[in-house]
Order: C-alpha cells, then structure tokens, then sequence
C-alpha cells in the first residue's frame, strides 16, 4: 500500500499523564491529540490496545480483540453519571506521575469500573442500553468467550486457564452452561467494559481524524497461552491433552541477548488454519482495522519462518526455523480486505525470502537509526542514503532505547554491544551525521529520518522529550518493570511543537 508522505510519534496510551496513575482515553488523550496537529503530526503510532496480563506487557494479553480495561477513562464515566467523584478519590498516596505502579492502579480501578457497570444495569431507564445489548450481539463472536473467560479467571484466583476445574478447563458443554449461568453478573460487567472501552475510543477517533491525524496500531505475531484466545480454539495451537504448549515462540541470539529472546508463546497450527481458510486470522484483522486506521504486523519474518522452541527451555538457544504460511495467509487477508494498510515489521534476522514476500505485498517495511552504526550485519540498509520511499524510519522502537539513553549506554545490560562496539558506533555516527555536539543528539537523529526519502517517519516522544534510559518502556529479555513510562503533566510546551512543526516544514512532511 502507498502511503503519502508525513510523520507521527509513537506513543502507548498507558504513557499519557492523568491522575488515575494510568494513561487513559481522557482529556490527556485529547491534549495529546492537539499537540500532534500543533507539530505538523500526521500519525499516532500505539502498542497493541488488548488487555494486559503476564508482565503488564501489551504483546501477552487475554485477548487479541479485547480492549483494555486500564484505558477507560474514568471522568468520562463520571460525565455519563456512572461514578460520582468520591468514586474518583485515591486515599491513600497519590500515583507516581512518571511511571505506572500497574498493582494499585489495577486495584483502584477495576473498583471503580465495577461501580460503574453496577450503577449502569440498575439503571433500566438508560438510552444506551439498547446501544450495549447491540454491541454485545455485533462482536458476540470473541465476546463471549472472552468475558466467560475473566469471569472464569477471576473465579479460580487469577491462575491460568490450564490449572482450572477439569470440565470448564476443556469446555465441556454442560460446565459452559453452568459457569455462564453462576458467574452471571461478571460476565455480563466484562462485556459492558468492552462496550465502554470501543465507545471511547471511537470518540477519540473521530476527534483525531477530524484533524487529520491517523492511528497505526499493531498486531503482535503470537498471542499469549493464557488467553481466550487459545482457551477457546485449543486446537489452532500446538498444545498437549492438559492444554500447556509442546512447543514454543523466541528469536535466536541477536542484538538484545546472546541467549535469543524466549517469549514463551504457543505455536500456530498453520496447517488447520489454512483448511479453514485463514478465517481466525481474518476475523482478527477485520477487528484490528475497525479500530486503527493502519497497523504495523509484529514480527513479520515469522510468517515466513518462525522460530520453535521445544516447551520446557530456560532459553532460545536450542530451537530450529520452521516454515510459516507465507504468501498463502497474506493472500487470503487481501482478498478478504483488498489493499492492505499494513508496515511489516522487518526486522531482526531478515533473509532474502522475507523480503522478497514482503515486497510480493508491496508491504512497507521498517528501519531503525540506531542500528545504522553498530556491528548489525544490516547496518548498511538502516543508513538513510539506502532508504527507499517505501519504508517506515524510526529513531528506535518501544524495544529500544531512548536515543539519548542509547547514545550514554556502555552497551552493558540493554544489548549485545561491548564498551570497545559503542566507541566505534560513536565514531562512525558522528562521521556519517556530521556533528560534534552531544547534548541534542536526540534533535540530531530526527532530523536524520525525517530528512530522508522514506514516506513515513516515526519518532518516539521520548526522544522529542529528549529523556534518557529512565524512560525506556521496554528492555527485550527482562520480565519485570517494562511498560511504566509515562510523561510529566506540562511537558508538551508551545515551543516544542513549534521546533518539530519547523523540521516538518522544512521537509515536506
């Protein structure tokens, strides 16, 4: 797909500001969205928007059609009359305003969505009633099983679904019919949150294309075990009779770890995927696109091949490639959707087979500055005087490093580099970018992508904000204390717009 020429940021809704310690779709939303339309911004690029489990991570959730419920904001429910504000009091400390403390967050907010969903079925009288019981019947298709599956969830204590009653853990009809009919209440108020989660954000939507401002979500690869997903069709997984996965997803040693990346994920049953003709996947794009208006396809290298681990490895050392459904998936997503607005994720251990696939699909791909000057044998195609026009640049990734943190970083700890791999990446960035002084070298490797032939230029807002490592929101490999960064109330000054607006004057974006 053509995309015209233009630039965004990226940034999770969980990192906007607000006082529910927490980014949400409230006003901060809003004043975010004004200050891309102040900067000349055309694209608002988000993680994935499902709700969180494993690791607070946004690519190990309950659901890939879920919203999350972390995102409600609650002064907009305050405004339906569906809290008072005494449902708005935190008594004890107040949150951390530049980090998510996701334990009391989730605490004092599911109290008050529980109050909320209370205070909306007692009300018989309410106009969107009839609106609920429509959405419920719209999106029945993973709605159901979703909400059966929290309600089921939070019955057995939060443990995953494989530790479950043995009927209910396998679906046995009947277990069904009794756990819908007992868990009633909390079926129904995990529907209603849904219904809320797809009504604000369709407002906040509308507000941004109103001023021209775009979403690009993303779609992970993989979704996690502990899922409705993989509870409610076992049989797309490579699971054992008890439901735990006999094979795993990872990556191989690279950048980040000497050890490969073992994300833990259940493998795809390609085979009875295709035999059914990819209808699972092509219900989860149709969900994805009525929702974003471009996404950014995760890992795309593994729908060529996918690396396997065998279930039960500390590491992803000892796994092997195995081949994925290729052309076959992406054409029957294209002939269920025609043009594509998908930007494959290109990077990684990147063959001439993934790309000649993506170019079959003529599928934007990615490149990252900062891995333009080290020892990645893909340097070379990350430098902007070999960037084609169809090609999204970013500074760096949700993955990566604040490009002031990657800049001051000894490569100890966040990456495979050595003290002697960053000196030398130092000495050839300031060669190739032609400056001497460090202190904006945020402002430096903007304008170096923004500047280039690539259609779509994307930059972090920590890197617009200039922050340093303290705001990175993920290190691949570490499992705890991702996900928390947000930005300080008033950050977004006049004058900042304003220096960004210029740069995208200056080169047509």
């Amino acid at each position: 797909m053509k995309f015209a020429r233009c630039s965004g940021i990226l940034l999770h809704l969980t990192s906007l500001p607000g006082r529910f310690g927490i980014g949400d779709m409230g006003p901060c939303a809003y004043e975010f969205a004004d200050f891309l339309v102040a900067a000349g911004q055309k694209l608002w690029q988000v993680l994935p928007l499902n709700p969180t489990g494993y690791g607070d991570s946004p690519y190990q959730c309950f659901s890939a059609f879920a919203g999350n419920p972390m995102l409600l904001s609650l002064e907009q429910l305050r405004k339906q009359g569906l809290l008072e504000e005494s449902d708005l009091d935190r008594t004890h400390a107040p949150f951390p305003e530049d980090s998510v403390d996701y334990g009391p967050v989730i605490e004092f907010k599911m109290a008050a969505l529980r109050r909320a969903a209370q205070v909306f079925f007692a009300d018989g009288s309410r106009s969107d009633q009839a609106a609920f019981d429509r959405f419920c019947e719209r999106v029945g298709s993973w709605l159901d099983d979703f909400a059966l599956f929290m309600a089921c969830k939070d019955a057995h204590e939060g443990r995953i679904w494989t530790s479950w009653d043995s009927p209910i853990r396998g679906r046995d009809a009947r277990a069904m019919i009794e756990w819908s009919r007992k868990l009633a209440p909390e079926v129904k108020a995990y529907k209603y949150w849904q219904f809320e989660f797809f009504q604000q954000w369709e407002r906040l939507k509308i507000y941004c294309q109103q001023r021209c401002i775009r979403f690009m979500g993303d779609i992970p690869i993989y979704v996690a075990h502990d899922s409705a997903d993989v509870w409610a069709h076992p049989d797309l997984f490579f699971l054992d009779e008890q439901g735990g996965p006999t094979v795993v997803s990872g990556v191989p040693p690279d950048y980040f770890s000497a050890t490969g990346q073992l994300w833990g994920n259940p493998i795809y049953r390609w085979d009875l995927l295709a035999a059914n003709g990819y209808q699972w996947w092509i219900e989860r794009f149709r969900a994805s696109l009525a929702v974003f208006d471009m996404v950014r396809l995760d890992h795309f290298r593994g729908f060529e091949s996918y690396w396997e681990v065998p279930a039960g490895e500390t590491t992803a050392i000892h796994g092997r490639w195995v081949k994925g459904p290729g052309a076959d998936l992406l054409s029957a997503l294209r002939n269920a959707f025609g043009e594509l607005p998908i930007v494959a994720e290109n990077l990684g251990v990147i063959t001439p087979p993934v790309e000649r696939l993506r170019r079959q699909f003529g599928l934007p791909g990615m490149s990252l500055l900062q891995f333009a000057f080290g020892t990645d044998p893909q340097g070379p195609s990350f430098r902007p005087h070999n960037y084609g026009r169809d090609l999204v640049a970013y500074t760096g990734g949700h993955d990566n490093d604040t490009t002031v943190g990657w800049w001051k970083s000894s490569g100890v700890g966040d990456s495979t580099r050595t003290p002697d791999d960053v000196r030398k990446e130092h000495e050839f960035a300031r060669a190739y970018l032609n400056f001497e002084d460090d202190s904006e070298i945020n402002w430096v490797m903007m304008r170096a992508v923004l500047s280039s032939v690539a259609d779509v230029a994307i930059v972090p807002l920590q890197d617009v904000l200039g922050l340093g490592s303290e705001a990175r929101m993920n290190l691949p490999g570490k499992v705890s204390g991702n996900w928390k960064w947000r930005y300080r109330p008033g950050a977004l000054s006049g004058e900042l717009s304003a220096r960004l607006r210029s740069l995208i004057t200056l080169y047509h974006r």
